[in-house]
C-alpha cells in the first residue's frame, strides 16, 4: 500500500519544534512563517538566555510584539500561545538546560532548527569555536537523544567553504579536526590562540567561516546515517521580499549597514571591486526553502535516502545577479525617490579597488568631516558619536575586504529545485518563484522597510525629499568652495599661473630673438 506524502501543513500538524537562535533575524522570520502557514503545529520551543536585563520570557514578549507578527495576529492571534521558552545558552555545555527541560525536549520534539550562531567576523578563535562549533555539538548531542525526531536542520553558510571558488551542494574535506579544535578552545588561553589564529584557520579568511565549516562536520559526523539531517547554507540574507510583507529587517548586519551608511551620507567611499557580484537572498525566500527542505528530508519514502544528509546552497547565483557598482547606482536612484528623513550629507559614494585610494578618501571624506561634526557636538554640549561610527565602518570595510574583492560560484540547483518538489496544495504558501520582485522595486521596498522598521522614521516622503534637496544644494555649494579654494591654492598661492606665463614669455622671446 502506497503511503501518501503529506502537505507541509499536514506534516507539521501536532508537531513540536525546537529552535535555537529564535531571537535572531532568520529565527524570528522562521517562527512567524511556521505559525502562519502551519496553523496546526503544536508547540515551538525557543532556547533563550537572559540578555540585557531581560528574562527569556520577557524576550519572547519583545519578539512577538514586533510588527513582523502583525499579519499573524490579524489572522490567528491564539497561535502565539504556542511559543514556549526553555532557558539555556548554546555557549554552555548541555546547552545550559536543566534536567527537567532537557527531558521535556527529548520526549516531545519532532523537528529541530539549529539557527543560533555568532556572525561576527572578528570574534576570537575561542569565542567562534565555543559558539559555532561546540554549540553545534551540544545541539547534536541533544538531537540524538530525542525519541520522536523527524528531521534536524542545521543552518550553515555558503561562505564556510570560501577557500574554494566553486562551492557545490556537498560536504567538503575538513580544514581541522573539530574535536581537537574544541579541546584547544576550551583549554588554551586566549592570548596564545590569538597569536596562532591566522595560521591555524588557514585557508579560511576568518574565525566565523572556519568555525561554521567545522560545524558542518560536527553534524555530519554525529548524525549522518542515524537521523534525517539537512545542512542549509544561506548566502547573505537581506530584507523580506513579500512575506509577511515587503521590507522587514531588524538588524544592521551585512548589506543593510552599507545601505544605511550610504543613504545617510555617512559612507562616502567603499573598498571593493566594482565588478564584484553581490550574492543575497531575501529572508522570506530563505525561510521557505528551509521549511521545504525539512519536509522533503523527513518524508523520503526510502530509509537510506531519508538518513543520508542533504546539503543546500541558498544562493542568488544565476537568478538575479548584480554587481556592486550596479547596486550602488540603483541605490542613488532609490535615495532620490525615497530618502531618509535626516541625513548627515547628500548621499554619494565612490567605489575603489585601490587600498591607498580608499584610505585617502576615507580620511578626507569620512574621518575629517566626522571630527568636525563631533567637535561641533561637543561645543553644543552633546555627545560626540560620528567619529566612533566611522571607526566601526572602517573596521567593517577591512573585515569584509576578502569578500568584496572575491567572487564565488555557489552551485544552487538543489536549492532552486526545492520548489519543484512541492505538492500543488503547498505552492501558494511556499513556492518562491526565484525571487518575485524585480531588483529596483525590491531595493525601493528595502529602503521603505529600513526607514519604518529599523530606523523608526516617518513615512513623509515629501518632507524627506525637501530635506534631501537642501542637502544637495549645500553639497554643491561646498564643492564650489572646495574647487575655488583648490584653484586659489594651486594657481595663485603657489604661483603656477605666473610660472606658466614666465615660461610662455621665455618661449616667445627665444623664437623672436635674433
Amino acid at each position: 500500500m502506497m503511503v501518501e506524502i503529506p502537505t507541509i501543513p499536514e506534516f507539521y500538524r501536532n508537531k513540536t519544534v525546537f529552535i535555537t537562535g529564535g531571537s535572531g533575524f532568520i529565527g524570528k522570520v522562521l517562527i512567524e512563517k511556521l505559525l502562519r502557514s502551519c496553523p496546526n503545529l503544536k508547540t515551538i520551543y525557543l532556547l533563550l538566555r537572559e540578555k540585557k536585563g531581560q528574562t527569556p520570557y520577557e524576550r519572547v514578549k519583545t519578539i512577538i510584539d514586533l510588527p513582523l507578527f502583525d499579519v499573524l495576529k490579524s489572522k490567528n492571534l491564539d497561535s502565539l500561545d504556542k511559543i514556549k521558552t526553555v532557558v539555556g545558552d548554546v555557549r554552555e555545555l548541555d546547552l545550559g538546560l536543566n534536567l527537567q527541560e532537557r527531558q521535556l525536549l527529548i520526549d516531545e520534539v519532532n523537528v529541530v532548527f539549529h539557527v543560533a550562531a555568532s556572525v561576527r567576523f572578528d570574534d576570537s578563535l575561542t569565542d567562534a569555536v565555543i559558539m559555532n562549533t561546540r554549540g553545534t555539538r551540544e545541539v547534536a548531542k541533544l538531537v540524538l537523544e530525542m525519541k520522536n525526531l523527524d528531521v534536524f536542520v542545521h543552518i550553515s553558510t555558503t561562505y564556510c567553504n570560501s577557500d574554494r571558488k566553486v562551492v557545490e551542494e556537498k560536504l567538503y574535506p575538513v580544514v581541522a579536526e573539530w574535536e581537537k579544535t574544541i579541546e584547544i578552545a576550551e583549554n588554551i588561553d586566549r592570548h596564545t590562540l590569538n597569536v596562532l589564529t591566522e595560521k591555524y584557520i588557514h585557508p579560511q579568511p576568518n574565525t566565523y567561516t572556519f568555525a561554521k565549516s567545522l560545524g558542518e562536520h560536527v553534524v555530519y559526523d554525529m548524525c549522518n546515517g542515524k537521523i534525517p539531517l539537512v545542512v542549509y547554507r544561506p548566502s547573505v540574507i537581506i530584507s523580506t521580499d513579500i512575506e509577511p510583507f515587503f521590507g522587514w529587517v531588524d538588524n544592521f548586519n551585512g548589506p543593510v549597514a552599507l545601505i544605511v551608511g550610504y543613504g545617510k551620507g555617512i559612507l562616502r567611499t567603499l573598498y571593493s571591486d566594482p565588478n564584484n557580484m553581490m550574492d543575497y537572498v531575501p529572508a522570506d525566500i530563505t525561510v521557505k526553502a528551509i521549511i521545504i527542505s525539512s519536509w522533503k528530508q523527513a518524508t523520503y519514502k526510502d530509509a537510506n535516502q531519508r538518513l543520508t544528509a542533504s546539503f543546500y546552497n541558498g544562493s542568488n547565483n544565476g537568478v538575479k545577479n548584480i554587481n556592486v557598482q550596479t547596486l550602488l547606482d540603483m541605490g542613488q536612484k532609490v535615495w532620490n525617490e525615497s530618502p531618509f528623513d535626516s541625513v548627515l550629507w547628500y548621499p554619494k559614494i565612490k567605489i575603489t579597488n585601490c587600498y591607498y585610494s580608499y584610505i585617502f578618501r576615507m580620511i578626507m571624506y569620512q574621518l575629517v568631516p566626522a571630527l568636525l561634526v563631533d567637535g561641533l557636538l561637543k561645543l553644543m554640549g552633546k555627545q560626540p558619536m560620528i567619529t566612533k561610527i566611522q571607526r566601526k565602518i572602517h573596521a567593517a570595510s577591512i573585515a569584509l575586504a576578502y569578500f568584496t574583492h572575491n567572487n564565488w560560484t555557489f552551485v544552487n540547483h538543489k536549492f532552486l529545485n526545492l520548489q519543484d518538489e512541492l505538492l500543488p496544495a503547498d505552492a501558494h504558501d511556499f513556492r518562491f518563484q526565484e525571487f518575485v520582485t524585480p531588483m529596483y522595486p525590491f531595493l525601493l521596498n528595502c529602503s521603505v522597510g529600513l526607514k519604518k522598521y529599523l530606523l523608526k522614521e516617518s513615512n513623509d516622503a515629501d518632507k524627506a525629499k525637501k530635506n534631501m534637496l537642501k542637502m544637495w544644494v549645500l553639497a554643491q555649494f561646498v564643492n564650489f568652495l572646495w574647487y575655488l579654494g583648490l584653484f586659489w591654492l594651486v594657481f595663485i598661492r603657489i604661483g603656477i599661473v605666473s610660472v606658466v606665463f614666465d615660461m610662455y614669455n621665455d618661449i616667445i622671446l627665444y623664437f623672436t630673438s635674433d
